[in-house]
């Protein structure tokens, strides 16, 4: 494609200084050479009117961008996935990002890297940060991992305003008459003239009231109108807060003297958690997300009718809210190459992809867009093609599958891996039978992604204590499974340079032909839906539910929610609900106890097992290890 550009000047890439042994992620970070973000812009063809500086190294990008460049072609659009992790995770955000500095550094590609916005939960728990690692990072990486520009803070503000107006909408209901809540909420001038205001026009249309008079109402119809009969028992709507915090996870509210009698069961979910973080993320513009904030069902009225954040009149007030958050963040990696991170939805309750904006973005501005699904394939790359890929209209060209010797070995019944504890020896000695044992975990996955028309690149992340033999037996299974190519990379160790055949191949894949399509239709029922993902992507024999999920589906289908896609939550560590069964298993069936809608998202989600939506603090939880040079100001210990 011809670059949109407003300067001849060429990408320059950043030679690393590599040292053996590789010292900590923060470290090679922070003595990382960093380019100011407004040259980095301009090299991508950034105008400086359509970008926001928030400090020298990072800065958001307008949406009137997209008005822009619409006519410009698009460039080739690359999904990377993973097998069934372990619980340390298999690199699969440093594989998204060594890629990305392989195709710009290496091969000399326009190539833009669409990740996800960490949560400070993890940070700061037991996962640590999620910039990469190595000689493959985001930076400045302390910025990736904690504030950024402030989007989850702004999640927060905008989903804490909902649960408060949940609350206190029930309370004023309680205390007073429809004739007094409709003077309350269609207040008079001196003259005593009414008006509707802009927190009203949404349930007006909803209720098929034309009149433009608030006087010219009847009785009835003002008691429609300002009286939404809120079940608090239905109420689904949460408060977050961006801590894993387990205390919180159950609460009471209405506790006070004021509110006696008003007394109910909560909770709080992380922020990435939040509907709110979903809608941002699947977004396709700000009229778009107006719609969606509106859209939004938080509980029920006791007539078994939804009601939405527009009935509470307060989706414009959200909107505000997000006027920021809604535009990509644009950072760099270690050698130079661009990053869009935008939005961070949770992988099991949400889709777990970052934001359809920035990909937009990045695909008229760049020749190779590389994006990052969460979890496995059956988990992330399912919700990116079914859901992301529905919303957005991008069809995408590769998918690269990440598996690591140890995954395959634990896969093959290697011993328990747990994190913070060290590795048996049976993942760090060579030992084929047991790695060809877990084998069919990678081609199960490879099968999965072939069935959505993309060809297959497999990266073999490699670590250290990682054999020939073992490298070897990877690669030729993954090739003998159907995948395009099987490469060996070394982008933790050697930043691009180590990813530079996986760059070669990623290319080369990217010019066959694809022949895409959807898992399943859209108006298929709820049940059709759910049984056709458990199915073709787990590889279960049936599915089995609750009564509490057969009421939930009966409900939704009734409400008109039935034509949404499904967002299945589960576990990412078996293709089971049940984490402990590892490999391929069969023979078995999954239990949805619990169907949930996130309408405003665009999605239902079944829940299947037990899903924590806000994580607990280890018993040596990350922070200990953060600190700061009283003398330097650098951060210490992140990682």
């Amino acid at each position: 494609m011809s670059p949109v550009t407003s300067s001849s000047r060429k990408f320059v890439p950043t030679k690393l200084k590599l040292k053996t042994p590789v010292p900590s992620d923060i470290e090679i970070a922070q003595e990382a050479e960093i380019h100011p973000i407004s040259e980095i812009a301009e090299i991508m063809g950034i105008l400086p009117a359509e970008l926001e500086l928030y400090g020298p190294y990072k800065a958001k990008v307008k949406l009137e961008i997209l008005d822009r460049l619409k006519d410009t072609p698009s460039g080739k659009y690359i999904d990377v996935t993973a097998i069934t992790p372990t619980p340390l995770g298999e690199g699969k955000t440093t594989t998204t990002v060594g890629l990305s500095q392989a195709l710009g550094a290496e091969l000399g590609k326009r190539v833009i890297t669409c990740i996800r916005q960490p949560s400070q939960g993890p940070t700061f728990g037991i996962k640590g940060g999620a910039a990469g690692g190595g000689y493959s990072q985001v930076i400045p990486m302390e910025d990736f991992n904690l504030h950024l520009t402030g989007d989850i803070h702004a999640i927060t503000a905008a989903n804490n305003l909902l649960a408060a107006a949940i609350d206190v909408r029930m309370l004023h209901e309680s205390e007073a008459t429809d004739e007094q809540l409709f003077a309350r909420l269609c207040p008079a001038d001196k003259k005593g003239n009414r008006t509707f205001g802009k927190g009203l026009q949404g349930r007006l249309k909803k209720l098929g009231i034309h009149k433009t008079n608030p006087n010219d109402l009847t009785s009835e119809e003002k008691r429609k109108l300002c009286r939404l009969d809120i079940d608090p028992e239905t109420v689904t709507w949460k408060r977050v807060m961006d801590t894993s915090d387990r205390f919180l996870r159950g609460i009471t509210v209405g506790t006070g003297s004021e509110e006696t009698g008003h007394e109910r069961s909560t909770g709080f979910d992380i922020t990435v958690a939040s509907e709110i973080m979903a809608v941002l993320a699947l977004t396709t513009s700000l009229k778009d997300m107006r719609e969606r904030l509106g859209n939004m069902v938080v509980a029920q009225s006791r007539d078994g009718d939804p009601v939405s954040a527009e009935d509470i009149g307060i989706a414009g007030a959200l909107t505000v809210l997000m006027r920021d958050a809604i535009k990509p963040n644009l950072m760099q990696t270690l050698e130079g190459t661009p990053v869009f991170v935008h939005a961070g939805p949770f992988a099991n309750i949400a889709h777990g992809n970052s934001s359809i904006l920035a990909d937009q973005m990045a695909l008229k501005l760049a020749d190779y867009v590389v994006t990052e699904s969460g979890f496995g394939a059956d988990i992330g790359m399912e919700k990116f093609f079914d859901i992301k890929c529905r919303y957005s209209g991008l069809i995408p060209n590769v998918v690269v599958m990440v598996a690591t010797v140890r995954a395959l070995k634990m896969h093959g019944g290697g011993p328990k891996v747990v994190a913070g504890k060290p590795l048996d020896p049976a993942y760090t000695d060579e030992n084929l039978p047991l790695l060809e044992a877990g084998l069919p975990n990678l081609l199960h996955h490879i099968k999965t992604a072939r069935k959505f028309g993309i060809p297959v690149v497999v990266a073999i992340n490699q670590f250290a204590t990682d054999t020939p033999a073992e490298l070897e037996l990877i690669r030729a299974a993954a090739i003998k499974a159907g995948a395009e190519d099987s490469v060996v990379s070394a982008h933790w160790a050697q930043g691009g340079a180590g990813a530079r055949n996986l760059a070669e191949a990623v290319v080369k894949a990217a010019e066959k032909p694809s022949h895409f399509q959807f898992l399943y239709p859209l108006d298929k029922t709820i049940k059709e839906k759910i049984e056709t993902i458990a199915t073709q992507v787990y590889g279960a024999d049936g599915v089995d539910y609750t009564p509490e999920a057969e009421k939930q589906i009966t409900d939704y289908t009734r409400m008109g929610f039935a034509k949404l896609p499904i967002c299945m939550a589960k576990t990412h560590l078996s293709l089971t609900a049940d984490p402990t069964l590892k490999g391929v298993p069969t023979g078995f069936r999954i239990t949805v106890r619990e169907v949930r809608a996130s309408v405003g998202a665009g999605f239902l989600y079944p829940l299947l097992g037990k899903m924590s939506t806000m994580p607990g603090l280890p018993t040596r939880p990350a922070f200990y290890d953060i600190d700061l040079d009283l003398e330097t100001g650098r951060v210490l210990g992140l990682f």
